[in-house]
């Protein structure tokens, strides 16, 4: 019988793989994946009009907090 520690060990394995994985397709910007008869068509262009909005937003903070 397996242990508890494997089990969990394997969970947090899987979940982390499948994170890593969604942030791997999310960053890689392709405009259209298809796999197993599945077929995602993503506007790239808004999400990095997105990305680019965020980053700056990041930027403008950490202005702030050096100022103060």
């Amino acid at each position: 019988m397996l242990s508890e520690i494997f089990w969990t060990f394997l969970i947090t394995s899987t979940i982390g793989f499948c994170l890593g994985l969604v942030g791997l397709l999310y960053k890689s910007k392709c405009q259209e994946v298809s796999c197993c008869g599945l077929k995602v068509i993503r506007n790239v262009e808004l999400e990095e009009k997105i990305d680019e909005l965020n980053i700056e937003r990041h930027t403008e903070e950490k202005k702030d907090n050096d100022i103060i």
